[in-house]
């Protein structure tokens, strides 16, 4: 089995940002880190022809982004 670089990449993006989802209630710092995680895996949704994917994870960072913005007001 031929494993690409963008196939290895993906699989490392994806698993980084469900960690990062995970820890998300720990820090507000996490939930930055999932929001970058969220791009560089709608990056991978666009390289590897996923559209969709990469729209709904694009989406999904920026959604990110705004609750992290929100957490980092309220400290």
């Amino acid at each position: 089995m031929i494993i690409t670089l963008l196939t290895m990449y993906g699989s490392i993006v994806l698993a980084v940002m469900m960690i990062f989802y995970i820890m998300e209630s720990r820090s507000y710092k996490y939930t930055l880190l999932f929001a970058i995680a969220c791009f560089f895996s709608s990056s991978y949704g666009f390289l590897s022809g996923v559209y969709p994917f990469g729209v709904i994870e694009f989406i999904w960072g920026i959604f990110a982004l705004n609750r992290f913005r929100n957490n980092l007001l309220k400290k």
